[in-house]
């Protein structure tokens, strides 16, 4: 029996994908950046499940460099690792390690991905970075979408819509405070 927009089989993969969907929306939703940083590393390892078990070893090892990238901003920089280098050292990691195994030039999606979600993690911060994460959300659409991911695209439609919200959310505060000063 087939199931989703994709055709595709129900599966542990597509679970996982699901529980991606769930933790995606919590994640862009935050307004506290360490709070979105935390969720976001809870999603990458999902995430990192998600793409094994979907048979996709580049997008599998952009969530693991993700999850690294993540867990690095929450708890080794600024105290530890510049922001700059960080940020340097995650976008040539995650370029060589996927071009290394990339089988077609489709696997660039993740790639690039998590590369401009680097640079926002470590470089950006508030709009700037949701804007960052809006233009990687693009990046993983086009990639889920081709996988077949079923939770992963509703992820990024959901990630895309929801970081707009929250954008709007953080101007209209931004707003509110200079009008009360």
């Amino acid at each position: 029996m087939k199931v989703g927009i994709f055709s595709e089989p129900f599966s542990i993969a597509q679970l996982f994908g699901l529980l991606s969907f769930a933790l995606g929306l919590s994640t862009f939703y935050q307004k506290d950046d360490r709070r979105l940083k935390i969720v976001m590393l809870t999603l990458n390892l999902n995430h990192l499940i998600h793409y094994l078990l979907m048979g996709s070893s580049v997008s599998a090892l952009s969530s693991l460099l993700s999850a690294f990238r993540t867990a690095t901003a929450i708890y080794l920089t600024p105290q530890w690792l510049s922001p700059k280098w960080a940020a340097a050292f995650f976008v040539i990691a995650s370029t060589l390690f996927g071009l290394s195994i990339a089988d077609s030039i489709w696997d660039l999606w993740p790639i690039l991905g998590t590369a401009i979600g680097s640079y926002a993690v470590f470089m950006l911060q508030g709009i700037k970075m949701r804007l960052a994460f809006l233009v990687g959300a693009s990046c993983w659409l086009i990639n889920n979408i081709m996988l077949g991911s079923i939770g992963g695209t509703l992820l990024e439609l959901s990630a895309i819509s929801v970081n707009l919200f929250t954008i709007t959310r953080l101007i209209r505060d931004q707003k509110r405070m200079m009008v009360e000063s």
